[in-house]
């Protein structure tokens, strides 16, 4: 059963608090449907949301783990997932991951709004395109990463959507800031298994045969504009400017992720990793507080 666990891979699930990051601009950009005394209420349906993100999430992991068996041989840490090294059996894995897909959709069906369903059903589809053959999205040079951070504005739908009416779509310019925000990371991942790897890059990940390490740096620098480019707009169409007086701060947030990416002793970790260094943790909570405080001055005026 350790390994069973293990194949789940515990350290990723962090990745599904990110819904919450949706159910917050929601309720900071609608005051009025937020009041004190459903504060229970706010905390059960919150824990609900995230067990279903997490089941379609784990889900995914399966996946990802039967999928990429071929691959992470050629990895010098993937090659020892349990699945490789036949600590797991892959029948029973798939009927675990069969078991959180049903019931994950079948409660989200029943007790959610279509648009939360049809977000939660996304994600899980993402993580078929993004895995399995014929499509299999990975193997795409820049593709890949455009469809594994679309994993961000999904789960940022399924916060939103957990609290919003039906047809309320968050704006445009925040969906895009976020995707953009992840594809810098997927993006600099990529850098960093292509200049760690070196010759064997090719044969764990496919697409970076196609990759150089020019538009690599390109898709990095590119990412990082959108990301910009809609953080202005969105501060700008909702009259956010404490948010503009802020981006020197972001950039450099981007700066510590893009340092960590050209050290080359080790592939760059997994974001919520990278989050359990004392820098990276210290900076986004202070960076956290500091959009909090710039809220609540700009919607104090």
């Amino acid at each position: 059963m350790r390994s069973y666990f293990k194949a789940m891979r515990p350290e990723r699930w962090p990745r599904s608090l990110a819904i919450f990051i949706g159910s917050a601009a929601f309720f900071f950009l609608n005051h009025t449907h937020f009041q004190s005394s459903e504060i229970l209420w706010l905390i059960s349906r919150l824990s609900l949301i995230f067990l279903l993100t997490w089941a379609i999430s784990t889900a995914n992991y399966v996946i990802n783990e039967i999928a990429d068996a071929p691959y992470d041989r050629h990895h010098p840490t993937k090659k020892h997932r349990p699945l490789l090294q036949g600590k797991i059996r892959k029948g029973p894995f798939l009927c675990l991951g069969s078991f959180l897909i049903l019931g994950s959709l079948a409660i989200s069906w029943l007790c959610f709004s279509k648009p939360f369903f049809i977000s939660l059903l996304a994600l899980l589809i993402a993580g078929f395109i993004y895995n399995i053959k014929p499509v299999r999205t990975k193997d795409i040079p820049f593709i890949d990463s455009i469809s594994e951070s679309a994993n961000n504005p999904i789960r940022f739908l399924i916060g939103w959507f957990a609290f919003a009416p039906t047809h309320y779509f968050p704006p445009l310019s925040l969906l895009l800031c976020w995707w953009s925000f992840g594809n810098f990371l997927m993006v600099a991942k990529r850098l960093s298994e292509f200049r760690f790897l070196k010759d064997k890059a090719g044969d764990y990940r496919l697409s970076l045969k196609r990759y150089s390490q020019r538009s690599l740096f390109f898709g990095i620098g590119i990412s990082a504009g959108v990301f910009f480019i809609t953080y202005f707009v969105f501060a700008l169409d909702f009259d956010f400017p404490s948010f503009l007086y802020l981006s020197p701060f972001v950039l450099f947030y981007f700066f510590l992720f893009f340092k960590k990416t050209l050290q080359e002793k080790e592939v760059m970790e997994e974001p919520e990793l990278l989050l359990r260094q004392p820098i990276f943790a210290l900076y986004t909570l202070l960076l956290a507080a500091a959009f909090f405080i710039a809220f609540l001055l700009d919607t104090a005026k």
